[in-house]
């Protein structure tokens, strides 16, 4: 990028005003933001954006969709951001009318607010169409995580150039396509990296325990049963959404099952994201062995902020999900084993499409597979077993860690933009070329 927003733009963008008729007082103009986020990521990404806007100006109006965080930062989500986290385009199809409706009560509400920006935050499929309606209206249109075009199908690109004015890419792997085809993009960086909890990386592992447990009395009550009985505390993490849950924690129970059959003495911690998430979490755990119930503790704890990274944190390993939480274990330099399942007919299309080779973001980042994936059918109860019995061995364990450690100061090196001022930039750049 070759032109920025000089200290004065930056002025008058704080203080923006306008002068009514016949000798009024100056009155700042609100800036009016439409945001959307369709899943729990969404809502973290959306809420560091919106304190960042806040920060720079206190009349800022907000409009969309979005979660907890998001409406903790001035957010009045018009529908739960629940109703757009569908995963799967077999799923989509089978929620389209609702998606479908969604997206017009949406442009209903940013037409009566009349928006000056669109913020739509990853859910690419939704948010684009939205966006593809207010860019010829003369909205400021941004596409905040960037669609997955450098993994699959680039042609996607004229449809992203139709409906954003800018797009902010995560990581800097996405940038080329986007210099390729000439479209405005920037890499601002996951917020993980701005906001994840240094003290968690600065201090012992067993103190980090200690202070997990001795704020939440269900890990009270878990662990003074077992006093020091216990070999090793493993985090499991079966994703945010109902459909992952249902799809991978099973299969994670399954391998659970094995390795306390080689290890009585192994524990597994379960962070939920909200209390609803605990109870589909529990009911799950709930249909198993009395065996397999005692070694698993499910807890949800809305008094600790970033309560799953300090359950990540306290644990040896972590088994997850495919997805943000990845990237959480790798910024806490948490070994890991990734478990993934998709719909059988969903797997097969992407397969066919996807033309990277991995799922996980740290093997993304590297390049390379420094974590091990265990994906379909390889999603084994005797695979989960087998590959984190060979994780737990120190060689293995201090080699994956090593690795994470370089992925992850390879990113913070290449990770050096602010959301809030690259959208900032943007606007008035392209504002200027337009007069």
């Amino acid at each position: 990028m070759t032109d920025y927003a000089t200290p004065d733009q930056y002025h008058n963008f704080i203080d923006q005003t306008e002068t009514e008729p016949q000798g009024a007082e100056l009155q700042t103009v609100p800036l009016v933001i439409g945001i959307v986020a369709g899943e729990v990521s969404g809502d973290s990404l959306g809420a560091d954006f919106m304190q960042q806007m806040n920060n720079l100006r206190d009349d800022i109006v907000w409009v969309g969709v979005g979660g907890t965080k998001m409406q903790a930062q001035g957010l009045q989500s018009i529908f739960p951001l629940e109703r757009l986290a569908v995963m799967g385009l077999v799923e989509v199809m089978a929620q389209l009318p609702d998606l479908l409706k969604a997206r017009r009560e949406l442009l209903s509400a940013f037409k009566a607010a009349d928006i000056d920006w669109f913020i739509g935050i990853d859910a690419p499929d939704f948010n684009l169409r939205v966006a593809k309606k207010l860019k010829p209206q003369g909205v400021f249109c941004v596409q905040y995580v960037s669609p997955s075009i450098w993994a699959w199908r680039e042609s996607r690109i004229h449809n992203i150039k139709a409906a954003t004015n800018l797009v902010l890419c995560l990581f800097p792997f996405e940038l080329s396509v986007y210099e390729r085809h000439n479209h405005p993009a920037i890499c601002v960086g996951h917020p993980l990296l701005r906001t994840i909890d240094q003290t968690l990386l600065e201090t012992p592992i067993n103190q980090r325990r200690s202070e997990l447990v001795w704020h939440n009395d269900g890990l009270q009550q878990f662990f003074i049963e077992r006093f020091d009985d216990v070999s090793q505390l493993i985090c499991v993490m079966p994703g945010s959404r109902r459909g992952e849950i249902t799809a991978i924690l099973p299969l994670m129970l399954d391998g659970i099952q094995k390795l306390i059959l080689l290890d009585p003495k192994l524990c597994f911690i379960i962070p939920t994201v909200d209390q609803n998430h605990q109870y589909i979490v529990q009911d799950v755990i709930d249909q198993r062995s009395e065996q397999l119930r005692a070694a698993i503790v499910v807890v949800y704890d809305d008094s600790q902020p970033a309560f799953s990274q300090q359950a990540m944190a306290a644990s040896d390993i972590v088994m997850l999900a495919s997805g943000t939480a990845t990237l959480e274990a790798m910024l806490l330099e948490r070994p890991m084993v990734v478990v993934y399942q998709l719909n059988t007919l969903t797997y097969q299309i992407a397969k066919r499409l996807v033309k990277v080779p991995y799922v996980a973001l740290p093997n993304i980042l590297a390049d390379t597979a420094i974590v091990p994936e265990l994906i379909q059918e390889q999603a084994s109860g005797d695979n989960i077993c087998r590959t984190v019995m060979r994780l737990l061995q120190p060689r293995a364990y201090a080699e994956q860690l090593k690795d994470l450690v370089a992925t992850k100061r390879l990113l913070q090196q290449q990770s050096n933009h602010d959301p809030a001022n690259s959208v900032i930039e943007q606007w008035f750049i392209q504002a200027k070329h337009r007069v």
